[in-house]
């Protein structure tokens, strides 16, 4: 016979067990959201495991970000310091400037933020002229380069007061790095955000698998977060993603093509034999940075880089010499898939 102290203990058990299971049936379940929307004149696409919808403050960090960099906000700090005002660099600002440029000297100027004049001058910035006579090269190159520009106390020091910032081949990536603060902050273990061909992923996707990343063949206009209708599949998690590639953003003037990818070492649009090139790196800003470089150094150039820049990895769509398109990838990339 049991005794009432034991008939006690296990009624006492049952009642515990029996909270701790309605408690657990009441807890929110994690489920996989899809956000998407438009900014920095682009659409952005997010796919998150969490228990609600947080696509207000995905918005309110993007918007965070417009206010700092966008240069077609007339209202936004690069755009105050391109008007010759003198602003106090915020937080942001600043480390977005310092990054850009630390992947100047690395680069060795491939990258450069004070190509604001060239692009517009060749009919892809803020200004979306296209009229620019080679003569006028020389007249804007006195005011471009990175080494004319730094940071002290706060402020943008311009060595030249004409110097303008474009900040569009780092903006999208770091904002990537910033949504992906945000969802870590809210202990979101399984996310892809993607701005404008820009990625950053951590964990896993909806089917419980390492996030898939199409790369587009470059006679293509897109790029793809699903295999479906890409060249190669790239699979990567908990790191940055970016792909650049003339074959996105060009104009055709009598009869000849120019692409968007300026040489700020040169002042004309970059000619290499490079197609698309895909880097990844621990932050989306670097390998938005970088992935622009590479395609205005060429194949044997961003060869060079990469091999003192350990913590990248990259894909490159090339032309040979006969013609050919091929692909080269760095060691320590997976074999994309083909």
């Amino acid at each position: 016979m049991i005794s009432l102290t034991l008939c006690r203990r296990i009624l006492l058990a049952l009642s515990v067990t029996g909270a701790a299971l309605i408690a657990q049936s009441c807890k929110p379940r994690c489920t996989f959201h899809q956000n998407s929307g438009f900014i920095f004149g682009t659409q952005y696409h997010i796919s998150y495991e969490h228990t609600q919808d947080i696509k207000k403050g995905i918005e309110s960090h993007l918007e965070l970000i417009d206010s700092r960099l966008s240069t077609f906000n007339p209202l936004s700090t690069i755009s105050q310091i391109n008007q010759g005002k003198s602003v106090a660099l915020d937080s942001l600002t600043e480390h977005v400037i310092r990054l850009a440029l630390s992947v100047s000297h690395n680069t060795n100027g491939a990258f450069d933020i004070t190509v604001a004049p060239l692009v517009n001058a060749w009919g892809f910035g803020f200004n979306n002229t296209n009229n620019i006579q080679p003569k006028q090269i020389d007249s804007i190159m006195s005011h471009v380069g990175y080494k004319k520009i730094s940071v002290y106390d706060h402020q943008l020091i311009k060595h030249q007061p004409d110097i303008m910032l474009d900040c569009s081949g780092i903006a999208k990536g770091y904002a990537c790095d910033v949504v992906a603060d945000y969802m870590d902050s809210l202990n979101i273990k399984n996310y892809l955000i993607e701005i404008g061909g820009e990625i950053r992923v951590k964990g896993v996707n909806k089917s419980r698998k390492i996030w898939s990343i199409g790369i587009s063949d470059p006679t293509d206009d897109s790029t793809h977060t699903v295999p479906e209708n890409s060249l190669s599949v790239i699979k990567i998690s908990d790191t940055g993603l970016a792909t650049s590639g003339n074959y996105r953003n060009f104009y055709y003037k009598n009869g000849k093509k120019y692409a968007h990818t300026i040489d700020p070492r040169t002042g004309y649009p970059a000619q290499t034999d490079i197609l698309s090139a895909t880097v990844i790196a621990p932050t989306c800003a670097e390998a938005d940075a970088y992935a622009t470089a590479f395609m205005t150094l060429g194949l044997d150039s961003a060869k060079a880089i990469l091999s003192t820049q350990q913590h990248l990895k990259a894909y490159f769509i090339y032309t040979d010499q006969t013609g050919e398109m091929n692909t080269w990838f760095s060691n320590n990339t997976q074999n994309p898939q083909q």
